[in-house]
């Protein structure tokens, strides 16, 4: 074995800017969708917190203690530019601040995102207060999400659901199935849909459900993405969407 006696030079990062990701133990989607960002120069660090289904409000008010834990371990002692959190009904049930406080406090001063904070930013800018509500959870999980949007500010024309219980299967709906949920569900006289959910495979077909119900369609990832990619000063267009495609 040779060792070789040559300097080594050091860049500062392996890529300009890093986020950070805490998805659940079952996710299948989110890295998936998260993959558009290091191509521009914007690492993608995930970990996983612990879940169990079925998804129901007890089954994600668990995973409060251990959202500090999950972000203290995406690379230790180095900055992020964001952490984001990757689950929409956990944020409504364990309380939206409360999850962002315990990003903080695992990294801390970086800007914690969360699909429920992320989305209501995104809803804003497309100027959309008269909303539709899609999920795919059961009423009991969606009920607590209606009551956030609406004392967030927002009009709901429409709540629907798809009375999932699994978060392995609401990754398995077919980009069919989703779209014509979003048809089904939207109701005259919203601005926008808000389709629920960081397992649902949605992010990458935004615009397709928008050419189906003819209003911008605003999706868990998608609203993460477009807030993460901010936080990088990239405010270029990754996926299709009208969000997207805002300066």
């Amino acid at each position: 074995m040779t060792v070789l006696d040559l300097p080594v030079a050091l860049d500062d990062r392996p890529l300009p800017r890093r986020v950070g990701l805490v998805a659940l133990a079952t996710d299948h989607t989110t890295e998936v969708d998260f993959a558009v960002l290091p191509p521009r120069g914007i690492g993608v660090y995930a970990t996983r917190i612990p879940f169990a289904n079925p998804v129901t409000p007890d089954r994600l008010a668990a995973m409060a203690g251990d959202v500090t834990r999950a972000a203290a371990l995406i690379l230790p002692d180095e900055p992020l530019d964001a952490v984001v959190y990757s689950c929409t009904s956990a944020s409504v049930v364990i309380g939206d601040e409360a999850v962002r406080d315990a990003i903080r406090a695992g990294k801390p001063g970086t800007r914690a995102i969360t699909p429920i904070s992320a989305g209501f930013a995104a809803l804003r800018a497309l100027g959309a207060d008269r909303i539709t509500l899609l999920t795919p959870y059961t009423p009991q999980t969606t009920r607590p999400m209606a009551d956030c949007f609406e004392a967030g500010g927002f009009a709901l024309q429409g709540v629907s659901c798809l009375n999932l219980t699994d978060d392995r299967d609401m990754a398995r709906m077919s980009h069919a199935t989703i779209t014509d949920a979003a048809r089904a569900a939207l109701v005259p006289g919203s601005q926008a849909l808000f389709l629920s959910c960081t397992a649902v495979r949605a992010a990458g077909i935004a615009g397709r459900i928008e050419d189906a119900v003819g209003v911008p369609v605003v999706t868990s990832n998608l609203a993460t993405l477009w807030a993460a990619m901010r936080a990088c000063g990239d405010g270029g267009a990754a996926l299709s969407g009208q969000l997207m495609r805002l300066p």
